[in-house]
């Protein structure tokens, strides 16, 4: 079995109960590096200017909106996705909690939707499943305020987004772009009208061992048995303080190369 496949069991572990829910972002929090990277820098973004609206464009499971909803605590939060079922999951989910002020609903990013609302948009692994990145990237400067942020977190070219891999069957379906090299991506983003403010690596030496010790390895376990539920927790207890360095090291010396990317890029202010 594949990544994708995976993540709808798991969704579908998680769905109605609101506790599952939690651990289950909580979990997401401490194992992907990815969360890591972009929690920091939209922490930044907010010290630079509070967040008020957020567009989380392509929610997934939502962790992110949660987030910005319990840290940044912005007015209005709008978090869409293409799958059905996660919007329904995830709108139930805030539901339950009593976050009225975050709307959920599917949307298709490549039409033009919102004009100015948002001083915020996050985009976390969505672009590399997008053929007609440009439409998406224009309709990012439109649905931005004058001075707004976008965040863009995606893989590389340099095998981010593990789709294909020599002599191994493709892990991760789904994809457009096995990933972006950066100043294709700096291009497309800057014909789109938004100035790219910081681009980094993410995923290097450290990062890359990482995702595959703490994530891959185990989805694997997941693909061949259910009985691997139950043998995970001795697997984390024993290889998860080695993960934990490894993407610590990521983290804290960002590589001159690596599997993603990490961008913010800007609308001009008036």
């Amino acid at each position: 079995m594949r990544y994708d496949p995976i993540k709808d069991i798991i969704a579908h572990t998680v769905r109605g109960s609101t506790l599952a829910r939690k651990l289950f972002y909580a979990l997401l929090g401490a194992l992907f590096l990815r969360e890591w990277h972009v929690k920091r820098e939209l922490r930044r973004v907010h010290r630079m200017r509070p967040l008020r609206a957020v567009f989380d464009a392509g929610t997934g499971f939502g962790q992110y909106s949660y987030y910005c909803r319990r840290r940044f605590s912005p007015g209005t939060i709008l978090a869409v996705d293409v799958k059905k079922e996660y919007i329904a999951d995830l709108a139930a989910f805030f539901l339950r909690i009593g976050w009225s002020d975050i709307r959920c609903t599917v949307e298709d990013l490549t039409q033009p939707l919102h004009a100015g609302e948002f001083d915020l948009i996050l985009s976390v692994d969505v672009m590399e499943h997008i053929a007609d990145d440009v439409s998406v990237f224009r309709n990012f400067h439109r649905a931005l305020q004058p001075g707004g942020v976008v965040i863009i977190n995606t893989p590389s070219t340099l095998g981010g987004s593990d789709a294909h891999a020599a002599g191994d069957e493709s892990f991760i379906e789904e994809h457009a772009r096995v990933g972006y090299d950066p100043d294709d991506l700096t291009r497309k983003l800057e014909s789109a009208g938004l100035s790219v403010e910081r681009r980094q690596y993410t995923y290097g030496r450290w990062g890359t061992a990482a995702w595959k010790l703490g994530i891959k390895a185990p989805m694997r376990m997941l693909g061949r048995t259910r009985l691997s539920f139950f043998i995970l927790p001795i697997y984390y207890l024993v290889t998860f303080p080695v993960t934990l360095l490894l993407m610590l090291l990521d983290y804290t010396f960002p590589p001159s190369r690596g599997s993603g990317l990490l961008f913010t890029a800007r609308k001009a202010p008036l």
